[in-house]
Order: C-alpha cells, then sequence, then structure tokens
C-alpha cells in the first residue's frame, strides 16, 4: 500500500537544522541507589537532561509494547517496533500464546507434515533457548508443544537445547533443565523424548546480524552433526561446566552432545522434522539460513541434512526466512519511515552490528532493507568480537564521529541512532564495566548535543528499555548480578536548538515507546496520523 504525504502543522516554523533521535538502549530509570548502574554512574549530561522541562518517563514493557502481561520485561525488538510503528501490536510472545491455547498452530499444514514425518519413524527435533524469561522463548510453550507430540503418539522426539543465564538468573540452566526432565518424564514410556544437545546461547547457536558465524557453527555441529564434548546428560554437562569454572555462566557455556553407549542420541538426519521454538526473530536467523539456505558459504555444514525445518514464526517476512513457520508474525504497517519517505523527508540510521537491524529492520516494521533508497541511508558500524565487558565502550565513539558529520553535512532532516551499550554491557552484570558503558554514552550525548546546537535542530534523547538500571539484586545476604532487562520507566526527553516552536508537554495518561512516532511528526512539522498513538508534545497556543 502508498502512503499518502503527511500534511504540514498550522503554525509550525520550518528550521535548518536536523531532528536527531538518540536511542541510548537498556538505559532505564530505577532506583537511583548503589544497585542503580545508570545512577551511580557519572552523567552530567543526561542528569541535567532529566531536568529538562520537556522531559517524560515512558512505559517500555509489557502490554505497552505488546507483550502479554505487565510482568514481561520490554526488549530491544518490541521496542524499537513500537518506536517506528506508533502503535502497539502483539509482539511474538503473545502471538505464540494465543496461537497455543485456540490450537490453531497445529490445524496448519506445517504442523502436519511435521507430524506426519514423526509417525513415519523420523525423529522431531526442537531446538531453541531453555527459559522462561519470555523475550526470545518461554519454557511454557516448549511444554504446550511436547503435551502436542505426546498426544499424537509421535515416537521420537529430541531437544537441543540453549541455555541462557542472561533473561534470567545468570545461572539457572540447573532448574530449567530438572523441569524439562520432569516433564518428558511424565509422558508415555513408549515414547523416546530425550534432550539430546546444548550450550551457552551466546556461543552456541544464537548469533545475529552475521556477527560471528562461529556461534552458528558450534550450533550446528553440536545439534545436527552430534560434535561437541560428550556427557552421559545435559544436568551433567552443565554441572561438569560449573565445577571446572567457577566463574561460568550460563550465556557463556560450550557446547555439548548427550551420548549413550552406542553414541550422539539425537544427531538431525534426512527426513526427520526441526521446529525452532524461539519466537524471536534476531537470533534465528542464521540457523535457520543454515538449514534452507542451497547457497550458503558461512561455514562447512560437512552434510545438510533432508530435513523438514519449520521456525515458531517467521523470523524475516520480506527474506522468507524460514519458509515454513507455525505461527503468523505481527503484520506491522503504515510505520514512520514509511511515511517519511512518503512524504520525502531524507533520513539518516546508525547503529554498530550489535542494533544495526534494530534503527532499520525492528524499527521499520520487521521489513529488510531500504523503505526509499532515494530519501534513506542505513551506515552499520561493525562490531568488535570481544566480550563487551571487555570493551564497554564498543562502537559508541565512531558512531558518534559519523552522526556528526551527519548533522554537519545537512543532508538528512531525520537521524536516528542506537548506542547498544547500556544493553550489550548491562546483560554481563560486570558492574564496573556498566559504569563505563554508561558514561561513554553521556560522553557521547555530549558530542551530539554541541552538534545539534550548531546545525540549529532539535535533540530527542530516549532508550527501548531498561537493563543498566539494575545491576545486582540481594538473594540470601548476597548480591546476585541482574543481567536480564528492567521493567523500568525510560526516558524521553526534548532539547530544541531551533529557536523556531515553542514546544510543551501534551497530558498523556499512561505515555509508553508508540507515543514517540507521533512526537517525531510533530518536532518535524507533520500532522501525525490518525491512528498513531498521541505525541508527547505538542506546540504552544
Amino acid at each position: 500500500m502508498t502512503l499518502c504525504a503527511l500534511q504540514p502543522t498550522q503554525g509550525y516554523k520550518a528550521f535548518k537544522g536536523p531532528v536527531v533521535t538518540v536511542i541510548m538502549d537498556g538505559v532505564g530509570l530505577g532506583t537511583e541507589d548503589e544497585r542503580d548502574g545508570v545512577f551511580v554512574a557519572n552523567t552530567p549530561i543526561l542528569d541535567r537532561f532529566l531536568r529538562e522541562p520537556l522531559m517524560v518517563k515512558l512505559k517500555a514493557h509489557g502490554t505497552a509494547v505488546g507483550l502479554p502481561s505487565e510482568g514481561d520485561m520490554g526488549n530491544s525488538e518490541v521496542g524499537h517496533n513500537a518506536l517506528g510503528a506508533g502503535r502497539i501490536f502483539a509482539q511474538g510472545a503473545q502471538l505464540v500464546n494465543d496461537a497455543l491455547a485456540s490450537g490453531s498452530v497445529f490445524q496448519g499444514a506445517a504442523w502436519g507434515e511435521l507430524s506426519k514425518r514423526g509417525l513415519s519413524g523420523h525423529t522431531l527435533h526442537f531446538i531453541g533457548l531453555l527459559s522462561d524469561g519470555n523475550v526470545h522463548s518461554n519454557i511454557k510453550q516448549l511444554f504446550l508443544l511436547l503435551d502436542r507430540c505426546a498426544k499424537d503418539m509421535l515416537p521420537k522426539v529430541r531437544l537441543h537445547i540453549l541455555l541462557d543465564g542472561r533473561d534470567v538468573d545468570q545461572k539457572s540452566g540447573l532448574q530449567y533443565i530438572a523441569a524439562l526432565e520432569e516433564k518428558l518424564a511424565s509422558f508415555d514410556s513408549a515414547l523416546d523424548y530425550r534432550i539430546a544437545s546444548g550450550g551457552g546461547r551466546m556461543i552456541t547457536t544464537m548469533d545475529r546480524y552475521n556477527a560471528n558465524w562461529s556461534v552458528v557453527e558450534r550450533g550446528w555441529k553440536a545439534h545436527v552433526l552430534g560434535v561437541g564434548r560428550q556427557f552421559s546428560s545435559a544436568a551433567e554437562a552443565v554441572q561438569t561446566y560449573y565445577d571446572e569454572d567457577a566463574e561460568m555462566t550460563d550465556q557463556y557455556m560450550e557446547s555439548f552432545v548427550v551420548v549413550d553407549g552406542v553414541g550422539p542420541v539425537g544427531t538431525i538426519g534426512d527426513g526427520d522434522g526441526v521446529v525452532y521454538f524461539n519466537f524471536r526473530g534476531d537470533r534465528a536467523i542464521q540457523i535457520s539460513q543454515a538449514f534452507e539456505d542451497d547457497d550458503f558459504s558461512a561455514f562447512d555444514r560437512v552434510r545438510r541434512p533432508d530435513a523438514f525445518y519449520v521456525g515458531i514464526m517467521q523470523y524475516d517476512g520480506d527474506a522468507m526466512i524460514p519458509k515454513q513457520f507455525l505461527v503468523q508474525p505481527p503484520a506491522i504497517d503504515k510505520t514512520l519511515g514509511e511515511y517519511l519517505c512518503a512524504t520525502k523527508v531524507s533520513s539518516y540510521a546508525i547503529s554498530e552490528t550489535q542494533k544495526f537491524g534494530h534503527v532499520t529492520y525492528f524499527w521499520n516494521g520487521n521489513k529488510s532493507g531500504y523503505i526509499d533508497e532515494a530519501y534513506e541511508k542505513y551506515e552499520e558500524v561493525l562490531s568488535d568480537k570481544i566480550a563487551f565487558d571487555l570493551k564497554p565502550w564498543m562502537k559508541a565513539g565512531e558512531i558518534t564521529d559519523k552522526v556528526i558529520d551527519a548533522v554537519g553535512a545537512g543532508e538528512y532532516k531525520f537521524i536516528r541512532l542506537n548506542f547498544p551499550n547500556g544493553d550489550m554491557v548491562g546483560h554481563t552484570g560486570d558492574v564496573a564495566a556498566i559504569r563505563v558503558a554508561v558514561e561513554t554514552v553521556d560522553i557521547c550525548l555530549k558530542r551530539i548535543e554541541r552538534a545539534v546546537k550548531k546545525a540549529g535542530g532539535v535533540l530527542v534523547v530516549t532508550a527501548d528499555h531498561g537493563n543498566a538500571d539494575c545491576m545486582w539484586s540481594m538473594k540470601n545476604d548476597k548480591r546476585n548480578p541482574m543481567v536480564a532487562h528492567t521493567l523500568n520507566p525510560v526516558p524521553f526527553v526534548v532539547k530544541d536548538y531551533s529557536n523556531a516552536n515553542d514546544f510543551e508537554l501534551n497530558v498523556i495518561e499512561r505515555p509508553g515507546l508508540a507515543n514517540v512516532a507521533a512526537t517525531l511528526c510533530c518536532l518535524l512539522g507533520l500532522e501525525p496520523p490518525a491512528d498513531y498513538e498521541p505525541s508527547l508534545v505538542k506546540l504552544r497556543k
């Protein structure tokens, strides 16, 4: 559908400079005590911004971003969907929950083919993140899928589990494995259901944005080929890794393969069915390509089984990855990017590899590539392949350099960027590194603010969800690193250096990330689409 151009706002005075939106990934507004990495960091620029008259706290979790409940943490994907779409769409977790509750997930051709293969003697494999973090997956959804396998008496199922330790406690893998083993033991003894392989999510299978294909290769070897360190059970593997390295956490655990007296218990072969049960797309695409692509050169697959591969959702609708899926993804249309292109507003989007897809693909409603290259430029700064706590400044300096150049060039009216530091380093739980990460972003804010002020533009500063704002929690009188996202609100600040218009806050009862798109329209002098959530600011009368 071709969108109509947005209409100009009456009484708005145009100005030369750009509207620059900075997304401080993972920087929420927390408890303002020693646990709060944003509060304890030295951030004079952010501190000043939080006292600005055009500052409001935004809800960035739960139903405000399309998740099932108020207890669900926001994440970068749903956050950027809301920021770019201006409306709230039911997201992966809720869509899968609904499909499982209604049974529609089992009524399509994809599940029919999986069931057919299982009943004909082939193995049905499930690959995915074993946790209840509800960011990439949910163990309850996996259990419902297994229940259906057992109900249909599919004789042989194998589980290839990825340990979390990122959206849940750092060392919680054993409790999820115990729950899964208990579930498997509850089925008819005639059914052969077992865990076959696994590994930590950050080094096994779940790479994203082509950052490090060796992660996917490691998973391929364990899940498909049965190549990896061997153990008699998943629990033995995890406990052994813990015992060998007291600092080992689940997300960085080496891959493992479960074996019996014959060998690996669950390699993937010709005729088998494979379900990737993560609902979030970014860390599902590359493993899907490894199974599906005929022309594949990222690593030597050794052998590619003639298996029927299915995602619980389609992770990239434009590229059709994967080709077969169980649940329809959210249909996000009429994004801010589409409207700006229709209105011939030039824009520039940039981040480093870790979040580049967020200011492009997710911002644009889960759509790959340019909307209209005549009015857009996307730029990716390649991320380093190093643990984030060892280089917490990441590529923030390089991103800032390019943004300042873009502001100075005067070619773009709308600029958006993402600093991944607060989120990626926040996930490590390293207190010193988190402080450095947040302070790095603050230094970069100072530089960008100067450039916007010089150009006579408008600076917008916000975030997509919390993370760095809670570094640890207390349990049994002991500090435990908090590596998951938070339920805290995020800041939204407008700093107007154009001296052209007089904006004031709009009174909104429960402002959230979905209100940002209309706000950006107003700052650009455009009437927001009628179905967008209302703007956070308005022209003073």
